[in-house]
């Protein structure tokens, strides 16, 4: 071996990890890593910066966080503030330009949808309340579809030289979404009309379902209920009878349980996101599992 090869292999082993890879992904949720596996496929390295099990509102900017910040060559997030409180800490800490908010390497999903319950008046004594409206859009699966035209633009412009691939990955991926979403709509006709309490306030998913929500347990938008406000519930379902209490997984189940067990109602887990239940592995898993627990408890 020359002196010539042996500097050169020295050189391509001292390369940064992040540049063995065509782009690395920096996501915020699991619905955003799952989709973006979808369209880059072996493309794509991604890290997902949170679990199903974890409130997305309530992250800590831990010094892990912001290396992978660092190495990022494309940010995917939920954006309408959902990461108000972690993740410009993580953009700034990092120091990483390529992925800074109105660069090509900055993506917001909620960017690409309309965002229901917009506030027309803020005021932080009515709670976790968004400006630009709830950014929970990954209750509804048909907000994926916008989502994913533009995620797969974004991977495009940081990666030109696979926009082919990114391309026939998205095409792919739609024909597969919008054959489930036709199944999911017949499913789901059992589901129209039928009464929920939901523990967490979600418009997406009543919007999809066609489920009317009757009460939640949050007496505001991420403030934990107190007895009194559960009490009130109580007597709202003697009046308005409910036939499932709904709550997302990485919430607390001692609300839904004292108000099942009193009211004679079952509670729903909601995977709520990718990995929030062992059935919902992916994206296609999590819609499954959510009708089939729905269903389940609406029989």
């Amino acid at each position: 071996m020359t002196i010539w090869v042996r500097l050169f292999l020295i050189a391509l082993a001292a390369l940064p990890t992040w540049a063995q890879a065509d782009v690395t992904v920096f996501a915020c949720e699991p619905e955003w890593g799952a989709l973006t596996q979808e369209l880059g496929g072996d493309k794509a390295k991604i890290f997902t910066a949170t679990s199903a099990l974890q409130d997305p509102h309530r992250i800590q900017a831990r010094p892990s966080l912001i290396a992978k910040m660092r190495q990022a060559d494309l940010v995917v997030c939920t954006g309408a503030e959902l990461e108000i409180g972690w993740l410009p800490v993580l953009l700034r800490e990092s120091g990483n330009n390529r992925v800074q908010p109105g660069g090509p390497g900055y993506f917001e999903a909620a960017r690409r949808v309309n965002l229901l319950e917009r506030p027309s008046r803020l005021d932080r004594a009515g709670g976790d309340i968004h400006p630009a409206g709830n950014p929970h859009i990954q209750g509804d699966p048909r907000n994926l579809l916008p989502v994913a035209d533009g995620l797969a633009q974004a991977l495009s412009q940081i990666d030109a030289s696979n926009t082919g691939y990114y391309q026939a990955r998205l095409t792919d991926f739609k024909l597969r979404w919008h054959g489930a979403l036709q199944k999911w709509s017949q499913r789901a006709a059992r589901l129209r009309g039928v009464a929920v309490v939901m523990q967490h306030r979600d418009p997406y998913l009543p919007a999809w379902l066609g489920v009317h929500a009757v009460a939640e347990l949050e007496p505001l938008p991420g403030v934990e209920p107190s007895a009194a406000h559960l009490a009130t519930v109580l007597d709202r379902l003697k009046q308005t009878p409910a036939k499932m209490i709904l709550r997302p997984a990485y919430f607390s189940p001692r609300p839904s349980e004292w108000l099942a067990e009193r009211a004679g109602i079952p509670v729903v887990e909601l995977p709520f996101s990718v990995g929030g239940s062992p059935a919902a592995k992916d994206l296609f898993g999590l819609y499954d599992d959510t009708l089939d627990r729905m269903l389940e408890a609406g029989k």
